[in-house]
């Protein structure tokens, strides 16, 4: 168990995630997610989680790991044509994962949202954490469209940011 780790999600609160995504960050995410969505037939959801706790921290849950679990439990995997995706952030950890739905994921591929999730990762080193969402967004919104050719659908999933 690394130490390290578990201080940093312990101290790691609300007000720094309010810090990080205020209302104002919150409606360009949103912002740039109705934009997205209007070029592709992607259904796009942006969650941040301030840190773990409790048994998943104990545990050492991956980011990856619990990105999935939210990939669940915000039921993004529920779209008509398998084409939801999750950019979830663990703010004490700084680490970003990409969750696909298997419609998308077939076609786009790991080594894809690998290459996105790096480049967020890397603005909030510099905490430019909107600047790497909206980055982010737009990177996932030019694989959507290569893939995913907009349609005249329902938006099936809410595009406000989700705050954990």
């Amino acid at each position: 168990m690394k130490i390290q780790r578990i201080l940093r999600h312990l101290l790691t609160t609300s007000g720094d995630v309010a810090r990080a995504f205020p209302v104002s960050t919150l409606n360009v995410i949103e912002a740039a997610i109705e934009a997205s969505e209007a070029q592709h037939a992607g259904e796009v959801r942006f969650v941040v989680e301030g840190a773990l706790d409790g048994t998943p921290l104990f545990k050492e849950q991956s980011p990856k790991d619990r990105a999935m679990e939210v990939f669940g439990r915000l039921r993004v995997w529920d779209t008509e044509h398998n084409n939801g995706l999750l950019i979830y952030l663990l703010l004490a950890d700084r680490a970003v994962e990409i969750v696909a739905d298997r419609g998308i994921h077939a076609k786009v591929g790991a080594d894809a949202w690998r290459q996105v999730c790096w480049r967020m990762e890397t603005a909030f080193k510099q905490s430019n954490f909107e600047a790497g969402v909206v980055e982010g967004v737009q990177a996932v919104t030019q694989h959507l469209v290569q893939h995913f050719p907009a349609d005249v659908g329902v938006n099936e999933l809410p595009d406000r940011p989700v705050l954990l």
